[in-house]
């Protein structure tokens, strides 16, 4: 068995797929695996979230390239045996991947990134009638939810007509039409 080529293959296709994860970030597909489930950032049941997992791809490949990579220079260039250069390419590979996991967790995932199921709630949710809505009809609802301006179809729970530039609350919200109440109404109560 010969162990410079197999430290060098390991080398070569970490790097490869590192590089095809790069190209696929770039175009934004996104490919998942089946170790990658249990420590990814996500919500937990009790709405909290979950921090990153240092066993991903990223650090996966990392591992391997600095593992295949340090190994192969220590027995084929510098002749060290096969078992001490392992034990260096084992420490320095999770070295390398420890360096790519903190890169990714402090610098590249947000916490405030994943949305919670809250995010997704629109009843409750306060804006302004871009369009007024007539009596019986639908008008517009332009409103700001999970930092970004949205806007949405609105239609009075009653029936009612309110005019353009009120301030209104969502009181539900089905197939992308909001129902909204006027919010002084609300407020007078």
């Amino acid at each position: 068995m010969n162990w410079p080529q197999i430290f060098l293959g390991c080398f070569v296709i970490s790097f490869v797929l590192s590089v095809m994860s790069f190209a696929f970030g770039v175009i934004d597909a996104h490919v998942h695996f089946p170790w990658e489930g249990h420590g990814s950032v996500g919500v937990t049941h009790a709405g909290h979230a979950r921090g990153v997992g240092p066993i991903n791809f990223a650090t996966v490949t990392a591992f391997l390239a600095w593992f295949g990579g340090t190994s192969y220079l220590l027995t084929s260039e510098f002749r060290w045996l096969m078992l001490p250069s392992v034990l260096v390419g084992i420490v320095l590979g999770l070295c390398g991947a420890g360096i790519v996991f903190l890169f990714m967790a402090k610098l590249l995932w947000s916490p405030n990134e994943n949305m919670q199921s809250a995010d997704y709630e629109m009843v409750g949710v306060l804006g302004r009638l871009s369009q007024p809505i007539r009596q019986g009809g639908v008008g517009e609802l332009v409103y700001s939810h999970g930092g970004a301006r949205k806007s949405c179809g609105a239609r009075t729970d009653d029936g009612s007509a309110i005019e353009k530039g009120s301030e209104v609350v969502v009181t539900g919200y089905e197939r992308g039409i909001a129902s909204v109440r006027r919010w002084s109404d609300l407020a007078d109560r």
